[in-house]
């Protein structure tokens, strides 16, 4: 079996205040450019190289990607981060003015407008779902990793649903920007062999 390696692309001005960035294309700010570029000898000095890189179509993921060294990534919708509807843009401290105990695990986000229609964890775990039955024939062989270049709250989604658990359950694994975290198998079980890794 091959390992599955997740990168969160690189700190943006939004995720360095907190603010929720689903759909919103910003760019890496110039410590995210820095965070990718630190990744590159990681992949360089990979062997096997990675048999499939696919990335988010967002241009933070696909620059930190580019920064990383892993060309030829193909960008895949279902690796849009979580669509945060009316919170878009907004700060969990900010929403907790109104709701102190909101969790978006838990209560998930209301309708924004058309271009941020919102999403729930379930429907976040439905494209986790679509993209690892996609990553499945490359994780069944011995030819090299697949690398999934994408953003905090959906790879953390991914995270649950590669080791079986619920999407939910993503609120177990924090996720820092500019990381490497590596997905395994032992003894034919899913298991996270590294986290938040930054070479």
């Amino acid at each position: 079996m091959s390992d599955l390696l997740l990168v969160r692309h690189g700190e943006t001005a939004w995720s360095a205040t907190g603010r929720h960035t689903g759909r919103t294309d910003v760019p890496l700010a110039p410590a995210g450019v820095e965070e990718a570029l630190s990744l590159a000898p990681f992949f360089r000095d990979l062997r096997p190289a990675p048999a499939l890189v696919l990335t988010s179509p967002l241009r933070r993921a696909v620059a930190t990607a580019e920064l990383a060294g892993l060309v030829g990534g193909i960008a895949d919708p279902d690796l849009h981060e979580w669509d945060y509807g009316a919170y878009e843009g907004v700060t969990t401290a900010e929403i907790r003015r109104t709701r102190p105990d909101w969790s978006l695990w838990t209560d998930g986000v209301p309708p924004g407008d058309g271009d941020h229609p919102g999403e729930q964890a379930a429907q976040v775990g439905a494209r986790a779902d679509r993209a690892l039955t996609r990553l499945a024939p490359v994780l069944a062989g011995t030819g090299g990793s697949a690398v999934v270049v994408a953003h905090g709250h959906f790879l953390r989604v991914l995270t649950a649903r590669y080791l079986r658990l619920r999407p939910e359950d993503g609120r177990l694994f924090l996720l820092r920007t500019g990381t490497v975290s590596v997905l395994s198998t032992e003894h034919g079980l899913p298991v996270i062999a590294g986290w938040n890794i930054r070479p």
